[in-house]
């Protein structure tokens, strides 16, 4: 396997797992925490670059 289909696969795993880590929480933690429900998709992209 090439290096850029192994590096693909961990930023899309790393996306998919801090999205559905921040889908699961509640309104109010989100709240609490200063993220809005819709910027989930935009974190989770941010994360997966890093």
């Amino acid at each position: 396997m090439s290096n850029r289909f192994v590096e693909s696969y961990r930023n899309w795993r790393q996306y998919r797992d801090t999205y559905n880590e921040l889908m699961r929480l509640s309104q109010r933690d989100l709240t609490d925490l200063g993220i809005n429900r819709v910027d989930i998709p935009s974190i989770a992209r941010q994360a997966a670059r890093r």
